[in-house]
């Protein structure tokens, strides 16, 4: 049975959804002011590799996942590049997607904006306020009065009179608690604004999640993810919003993803070390990188540095050299049944995706061993490929992966193109074939130095860039 770690009860809980065979879920997306960086990455191909598991085990999964599309730093950095914020947020939700696209990452079902959902968030608030869950402050904007949540807390485990013992005395005097946040913002000179209630403005950050994911999968869902970065003061925040709002339970099942280290160290912008997906995609192919963050647990952190992408590079041209030459077949024999099993029971452990390529090596080493014969070779590849698809992986072909011009390579630095290796390899077999071994061997030496692998075997000579 599936089980899943739950930020809400600190524990592993069986997986049972709402509705039979169905399965809701929300994760929080980007605030499109900038570019994607390593940590966004692990969020979307976390999330979208929860979403291939689920459905690979039969669930109906709606699957949404929003945008933030307003909010101060997307105001700051358009009044910073003298744009408007449409146009900047426009610009930057087209490079996300096409860094998630890179990585393999599949869209999500339902991708609301804020800035489109302003009718389900002024609705929200209105509620929040007729219910006394929320008032407007002397400055006009409206806040959230945490200390009506009896619950306030809970998901991460922190204290009400802690938090208000700690908190420091709030300089806008409009707030009746320093803890109490906004949920609508009244509107400033030159910014953007929507009507409501209580004058022209905007909303707070945290409203729009909530009122976003009730908008499209109901007041109470299955799963709700992000970093753990947003656990406090984000997600509580949400939870409570919304169950203060709909009197219901808002999520069954909070899942929380590490943060991103590099060389051991914080990824922060002031250390230096901070690294966009575009910045990493110059060095290493996009499957790379999604292999090396499936290496990890995703609940723990994740270490950045050279040397686990050059293993994640290693790796996965070990298994796509075991898939060489072979033409996966599937069977409806018992050819897989353990790998299957032993694979499903990995991820069915909180998703383990570590112990779930473990098991992947495993069958390409089996695999290795029945190369000889080819039928059995080809069912087990058919597996291999089938199970890496559920991870996003390995789904290139063979040739192709191990052929390709690695990034950062190209004519002009003096990576060879296809076409040479070819002309060079047909040079060596010639000169084979007219036993003039010495120019056969400068040849290999002159590809083995540009960085070409030659395999020779029965059928001819096969290569690929190490």
């Amino acid at each position: 049975m599936l089980t899943i770690y739950n930020s809400l009860t600190s524990q592993k809980d069986p997986f049972v959804p709402m509705e039979a065979g169905k399965v809701r879920m929300y994760v929080c997306g980007m605030t499109v002011y900038d570019y994607c960086h390593l940590g966004h990455a692990r969020v979307m191909v976390v999330f979208d590799v929860v979403v291939r598991y689920l459905r690979s085990r039969g669930y109906q999964v709606t699957y949404v996942r929003n945008i933030t599309d307003v909010d101060d730093k997307i105001i700051k950095r358009a009044a910073e590049n003298g744009e408007d914020i449409h146009t900047l947020t426009e610009r930057f939700i087209r490079i996300m997607n096409e860094d998630a696209a890179a990585l393999g990452v599949q869209p999500p079902d339902i991708e609301p904006r804020a800035t489109s959902s302003m009718d389900a968030i002024i609705a929200m608030i209105e509620k929040l306020v007729e219910k006394h869950h929320a008032y407007q402050g002397g400055n006009g904007d409206v806040y959230y009065d945490v200390s009506s949540f009896e619950n306030y807390g809970a998901l991460s485990g922190k204290n009400l009179e802690d938090l208000q013992a700690g908190a420091r005395v709030a300089v806008d005097e409009s707030k009746e608690d320093p803890l109490d946040f906004v949920l609508w913002k009244v509107a400033k000179p030159d910014e953007p604004s929507w009507p409501s209630p209580w004058g022209n403005g905007r909303p707070g950050w945290h409203i729009e999640c909530s009122a976003m994911s009730t908008r499209c999968l109901g007041a109470h869902f299955d799963i709700h993810g992000g970093g753990m970065d947003l656990k406090f003061p984000h997600h509580e925040n949400e939870i409570a919003q919304a169950e203060a709002a709909t009197g219901e339970p808002f999520v069954n099942y909070w899942m929380h993803n590490g943060f991103v280290r590099v060389d051991d160290e914080k990824m922060s912008k002031s250390l230096g070390n901070f690294f966009t997906v575009r910045e990493i995609l110059k060095s290493y192919r996009a499957e790379e990188i999604r292999y090396f963050i499936l290496a990890s647990h995703y609940r723990s952190p994740l270490n950045y540095s050279q040397e686990n992408l050059e293993n994640s590079k290693s790796a996965l041209t070990r298994l796509y050299t075991t898939l060489r030459g072979l033409t996966p077949v599937d069977s409806a024999d018992d050819t897989c049944e353990r790998f299957n099993a032993s694979f499903y029971r990995a991820m069915d452990d909180d998703f383990n995706t570590p112990e779930a390529i473990a098991v992947m090596f495993d069958l390409a080493r089996e695999i290795n061993k029945h190369k000889q014969q080819p039928e059995t070779a080809n069912r087990l590849a058919a597996c291999l490929v089938r199970l890496g698809g559920i991870l996003g992986l390995l789904q290139v072909n063979p040739d192709v992966y191990l052929r390709d011009t690695a990034p950062g390579q190209d004519d002009t630095t003096g990576a060879l193109s296809s076409e040479a290796v070819e002309d060079l390899i047909a040079r060596r077999l010639k000169a084979r074939n007219e036993k003039h071994w010495q120019e056969a061997d400068r040849i290999r030496d002159e590809l083995e130095a540009a960085g070409i692998i030659l395999e020779d075997g029965a059928s001819g000579t096969r290569w690929r860039r190490s």
